[in-house]
């Protein structure tokens, strides 16, 4: 008896889905629904199509555009593909407002979460800001020689978040932007000359004509200093154990420390084979003994 109940409701219940009126009703809905909904789905699709196509359109464009103008190649795919995220977001939110959806909970809900992720990352913010200004008013470019955030070196690569150097005994440091653009930067190698600066000290009782000749001597005969601007040898300060004189020579960049280690050296030399004494901090101990009484 069972069996025979359940057989007669699905037969019922197919001839009421056969029902012609109920199915026309079906139908005339569905084509409402194709019509509203049908519509407006292509035309959201055709929106993300085109959308997509004008921002990559416009991709090209400012890549190209800046290209030309001899921007830094950083700062161009940094401000092609920012320009082209941000044109997409826009789509989207055009393409679903077209569907009916409300956009207005979704831009409240990005903008939150854009608030929370700038927080999150607000030191490798400020390091890709510093980055930007530096690539684009380059205080310093790959080959030169700088001292910024405590340290000194050759400047290997200039990223948005990241500087890296490379020091004289070849270690390989890696500043974070922010230091360098938060400190003074002392570039090496922006100029085509660099003056050397020697304090040489003689003892009181030398003769300074002769110390005067000798300097004016080693300094004639070194070729890679240069003429103009003149060098400079005077007596600087008369110092508790010493006759100070102030050596200033000019130089290519490239030979300052070449010129400056052999200029030293050379002194040395030909002091002691004058028989001119250099100066040097002395300390004389004197020790007492007491016998006991």
């Amino acid at each position: 008896m069972a069996n025979e109940a359940e057989t007669t409701s699905v037969v019922e219940k197919v001839t009421e889905i056969m029902d012609p009126d109920k199915a026309s009703q079906l139908i005339e809905m569905g084509k409402d629904l194709a019509m509203t909904y049908g519509i407006k789905l292509i035309a959201a699709i055709a929106i993300f199509i085109i959308g997509k196509m004008v921002a990559n359109w416009l991709r090209k464009l400012i890549t190209r555009v800046m290209t030309k103008g001899g921007v830094d190649k950083i700062i161009i795919g940094f401000t092609s593909s920012i320009a082209y995220i941000a044109m997409l977001a826009f789509v989207v939110v055009a393409a679903l407002g077209q569907l009916g959806i409300q956009t207005t909970s979704f831009i409240a809900i990005l903008g939150a979460a854009g608030l929370a992720i700038g927080l999150a990352l607000q030191g490798s913010l400020s390091n890709f800001a510093a980055g930007f200004l530096m690539i684009i008013f380059r205080p310093f470019k790959v080959g030169d020689f700088i001292e910024a955030a405590g340290v000194a070196g050759k400047v290997n690569a200039i990223h948005i978040f990241t500087t890296t150097l490379t020091t004289g005994d070849n270690k390989t440091i890696i500043i974070p932007n922010a230091k360098i653009g938060n400190d003074n930067i002392v570039n090496y190698s922006t100029q085509p000359t660099r003056r050397v600066d020697l304090t040489i000290g003689v003892a009181y009782d030398a003769d300074l004509k002769q110390v005067r000749d000798i300097l004016e001597d080693i300094v004639s005969k070194d070729e890679r200093i240069l003429k103009d601007p003149p060098h400079q040898i005077a007596v600087s300060e008369l110092a508790d154990s010493s006759v100070n004189f102030i050596v200033r020579l000019w130089v290519e960049s490239a030979d300052y420390w070449d010129v400056f280690f052999d200029a030293n050296e050379t002194v040395k030399i030909r002091f002691d084979e004058a028989g001119i004494g250099i100066p040097f901090p002395q300390r004389d101990v004197h020790v007492y003994e007491h016998q006991a009484a």
